[in-house]
């Protein structure tokens, strides 16, 4: 152990004491349980890996400890989804054996390039990093011949060994311009990233490295190299995302490179010393996209929490969940070509639960909206469309709970808001949280101006967290919270002014209680 707490925890997990991961509750919490974000039913769960589309089913991957709920003995847990919404858990898909089973990816071989399928429908073959404690990483293989719910681990692993202690996180797909696999795999102490190319996944060579750009206050993790079409025209571009964890002072989360890719090298189309960040809040990393869709369909999952705190958070008897599924895509903007993010919430899903409805009304100081019981257990989705007029803060104040003395004063709640000086959206999580840790509580600031004084929010709030998509997809803010059982109001806000709700639109996520209730 005081080993563990000078050397630096790999994966997701680098540089963060083991001893950051060793609270234990074992009080049960239900009502920490989101609706439609994933979460094992048991024990810890950090990156998601091997994010494949097959077959009609999103399968989802996961780094998890199939023993508890602290980080420890990395195996894949695996889950499926017809839709994004519903999931379902199966067995552990790779177990650890005499090396831990950390993070990578999932492709379907149609064309059988690795030999490794029996049929002619091909194979799934998962691309890992095997972790010996103390010694190395290096990149294995495995495959499946029955969808994915069991692995075999090739017998002639590893396939990139550089006897490096730090040197992981594969991410591959079939490259079609250049008919090869493609991976990238990061160096983290060296910032760097490493391209390879692969007729076969068995055998591959160094194509080019990416290294030293951007942000590099922490070290790199979990690459993903993906291209995605550049709104409103015919064009795409190439996305290197890459992730950098660790305190919330100075924080990095992901961020994100645009360029050009040839089947050999990435190029950076921005200055070298420019840093593009995924998500404006504590709790986005390791995100990947999903292989087995074509670009104008690109979906994104991370992690959603912080190492500083992630074993802290008081969940039982799992610790651990993953953000919405997020479309992704570019568009041009005035300081140059950026991300675009939004929830992947289906409508047809969306039809199916309640909504509550208003337009066109002003709001001065505080309107709460918790009369309507459809926001009394903190899951919904908010979507406003708003002008700002003479408020100097507009925005809404999410599970509230009140003093019991003064009950104009709130002793817990998360704002969020447009702030107009500071032209500025706005995510305080200053008093959201039941969970004590000296950096969990944040505010978080992403600055846009608005265009004609609108302000359009989508919120989607499920039980622990909050995550804000603001700026036509531009601005994303994701936060953790842990509010009381208490805390359940809901409230949208002014300060110094009066603003105009043009449309406001929220559904209740407890779809399945409605049903029961009928």
């Amino acid at each position: 152990m005081r080993h563990l707490l000078k050397r630096v925890l790999l994966c997701a997990l680098a540089y963060l004491p083991m001893a950051s991961f060793s609270q234990n509750t074992e009080v049960e919490t239900p009502y920490f349980r989101p609706f439609i974000h994933f979460t094992p039913q048991k024990n810890w769960m950090n990156d998601p890996n091997g994010l494949l589309f097959y077959k009609g089913q999103y399968h989802l991957y996961f780094q998890y400890n199939p023993f508890g709920n602290n980080w420890g003995h990395m195996s894949w847990g695996h889950a499926t989804s017809p839709d994004l919404v519903n999931w379902a858990e199966h067995p552990v898909a790779l177990r650890e054996d005499s090396t831990m089973i950390f993070s990578g990816s999932l492709v379907y071989d149609t064309l059988n390039t690795s030999g490794f399928a029996n049929t002619k429908d091909g194979c799934l073959v998962a691309i890992y990093t095997a972790h010996i404690e103390g010694k190395k990483q290096a990149q294995y293989l495995a495959y499946s011949t029955d969808g994915g719910m069991s692995f075999t681990k090739y017998g002639n692993n590893p396939v990139i060994d550089l006897g490096k202690r730090d040197f992981r996180d594969p991410n591959v797909f079939w490259h079609k311009s250049s008919a090869q696999w493609i991976m990238a795999v990061v160096l983290p102490l060296e910032y760097k990233v490493l391209f390879y190319g692969s007729k076969n996944l068995k055998e591959w060579s160094l194509l080019s490295e990416f290294a030293n750009q951007g942000d590099l206050r922490k070290p790199w993790e979990c690459p993903a190299l993906i291209e995605l079409p550049l709104e409103g025209s015919n064009t795409s571009k190439w996305v290197l995302m890459l992730s950098s964890n660790g305190s919330t002072q100075g924080y990095t989360g992901m961020q994100y490179f645009v360029g050009d890719f040839d089947g050999k090298t990435f190029i950076n189309l921005h200055d070298a010393k420019q840093a593009l960040y995924v998500d404006h809040g504590k709790d986005v990393y390791a995100g990947i996209p999903y292989n087995g869709l074509p670009k104008e369909r690109a979906t994104l999952i991370a992690w959603m929490t912080n190492l500083t705190y992630a074993g802290h958070t008081p969940t039982f008897p799992w610790r651990g969940q993953m953000t919405i599924p997020r479309r992704i895509s570019l568009r041009n903007t005035a300081g140059g070509i950026r991300l675009v993010q939004n929830p992947l919430i289906s409508s047809e899903y969306l039809s199916q639960l309640d909504v509550f409805e208003k337009e066109n009304f002003k709001i001065k100081n505080s309107l709460d909206l918790s009369g309507n019981m459809l926001f009394a257990n903190n899951a919904y989705l908010i979507d406003v469309e708003l002008e700002v007029k003479s408020a100097k803060k507009v925005g809404f104040k999410i599970a509230q709970e009140s003093d019991s003395v003064d009950n104009k004063k709130n002793i817990m709640e998360t704002k969020v808001y447009y702030d107009i000086r500071k032209k500025g959206l706005i995510l305080d999580r200053h008093k959201s949280s039941v969970m004590l840790h000296s950096q969990f509580p944040s505010i978080e600031q992403a600055n846009y101006d608005l265009k004609n004084g609108i302000l359009r929010l989508q919120i989607l709030v499920d039980k622990t967290s909050v995550e804000v998509f603001a700026n036509d997809g531009l601005t994303t803010m994701t936060d953790l919270i842990f509010p009381s059982e208490k805390a359940k109001r809901l409230s949208i806000f002014t300060e110094n002014g009066k603003s105009l709700v043009k449309k406001l639109k929220i559904w209740n996520l407890q779809k399945y209680e409605k049903s029961k209730k009928k």
